[in-house]
């Protein structure tokens, strides 16, 4: 075998990978090696458009020369110094993120999962410090069908058994209530509860959306009983689904926000925890930390990524291209789709397990030049860059509906083996 993987095919180049990595993923069977815009490439030359954006984190496209400009700019003048060390692109970054979402602290992390924890954290300490909950007694309320992260912290909450299976004990304090369903959150509040933690669209169980009014119920429950609001909004937000939060379309301002992904303007992992002083303010020198959360690099690439959105008008944008998605994809009309949902530039098709499974799907769409991932083997995702145009999108819906009638072919032949 070649010693230059560029040289290899697709097939050796994969073989080499399952190899020596950890076969915690099933790709498709692509071999990436170039990317710009919303298109990306394989080593053969085939071009593709990317409809899944790295699960949201490559929200402003690949390489945007704005963020690349950012990214090596900083490079060269310092990257990383770790946080024992004052440095003079932290406060723009947080002073940015804080004008933008509403809130009055930030603290920096690396990824959405790390900024998961920091949010736990600094709900249990407030529970104990601030609300006067007995040592060791907080609660955490979370919701069936979420995703929070790999971390033992985040699947403690989680109710997917495959996130569970072989890692326990698991983190003590947890109560999970139905999604959408605010009567369910109320009735699990006890003296003890610090947070109720919530997506407002569900992610990774599909794109679920729960029912207008929902947040807005769950942000009144939670002040009226002095629990914390904590929003996941990895996925959701800075554009996704044509808000800069998911949770403006309710206007709720939570008690804490939780962003990442494209944060990092597709570049490098940069979280955020942000939260109001009563909250972050629990928080003293030695009670938490990172090495690279906040580092110089980090902060130059997420204040640009910031700046992006609003130069560029990217939040307005996916209002305007979502809609034009999700009625394309809903125009389709196949017995083998069960539900279109979405918002913004963030659409899942729901597909009949019983008559398809989701990653043939996904492979067909491959196939045709789309590039998009299964999730929970039912639902095929479309999350482009925010950057896409009207006529790519025109292009994809095109392709995305010759699938389903090939699909639908494959189901009347036999030929597909749900």
């Amino acid at each position: 075998m070649s010693q230059d993987p560029s040289q290899d095919t697709a097939a050796a180049i994969i073989r080499r990978e399952e190899a020596v990595c950890a076969r915690n993923y099933a790709p498709l069977p692509v071999v990436l090696v170039r990317a710009a815009g919303v298109h990306v490439w394989d080593e053969r030359g085939q071009q593709y458009l990317d409809m899944m954006s790295a699960y949201s984190a490559v929200s402003h496209g690949h390489g945007h020369p704005r963020l690349v400009a950012a990214l090596t700019e900083q490079a060269r003048r310092v990257a990383v110094v770790s946080r024992a060390f004052h440095s003079d692109r932290l406060a723009p970054f947080l002073e940015r993120a804080c004008r933008m979402t509403g809130m009055d602290k930030a603290l920096p992390m690396n990824t959405g999962a790390e900024a998961v924890e920091t949010a736990l954290k600094a709900a249990r300490k407030w529970a104990y410090e601030v609300k006067g909950v007995a040592e060791d007694d907080a609660e955490i309320i979370a919701c069936e069908g979420n995703f929070h992260g790999r971390t033992l912290g985040a699947v403690a909450l989680s109710t997917e058994a495959q996130y569970r299976e072989g890692f326990g004990p698991f983190m003590p304090g947890v109560r999970i209530v139905p999604y959408a369903d605010s009567d369910a959150l109320e009735r699990a509040i006890t003296p003890n509860t610090a947070a109720f933690l919530v997506e407002p669209i569900q992610g990774e169980a599909g794109i679920r959306v729960p029912p207008p009014g929902y947040l807005a119920r769950c942000a009144e429950i939670c002040r009226r009983h002095r629990v914390l609001l904590l929003v996941d909004e990895v996925q959701s937000g800075l554009g996704r689904t044509g808000r800069l939060l998911a949770c403006e379309h309710e206007n709720v301002v939570p008690d804490g926000l939780i962003l990442g992904k494209a944060l990092g303007g597709g570049l490098l992992p940069v979280s955020l925890f942000l939260a109001r002083r009563e909250i972050m303010d629990v928080f003293r020198p030695g009670d938490h930390g990172s090495t690279f959360g906040g580092s110089p690099l980090a902060s130059a690439v997420g204040l640009a990524a910031l700046e992006t959105l609003e130069a560029e008008r990217l939040v307005e944008r996916s209002a305007e291209l979502g809609e034009h998605l999700l009625a394309g994809l809903r125009a389709i009309d196949s017995p083998l789709i069960r539900e279109v949902r979405g918002k913004g530039l963030w659409c899942g098709v729901d597909f009949d397990p019983a008559r398809i499974s989701a990653r043939t799907v996904a492979e067909r769409l491959l196939a045709r030049g789309i590039l998009t991932k299964e999730t929970h083997e039912t639902v095929i995702r479309f999350a482009p860059p925010l950057i896409i145009e009207r006529a790519q999108i025109d292009w994809a819906l095109e392709r995305i509906r010759d699938t389903v009638r090939e699909c639908e072919a494959l189901v009347r032949t036999s030929k597909e083996i749900p």
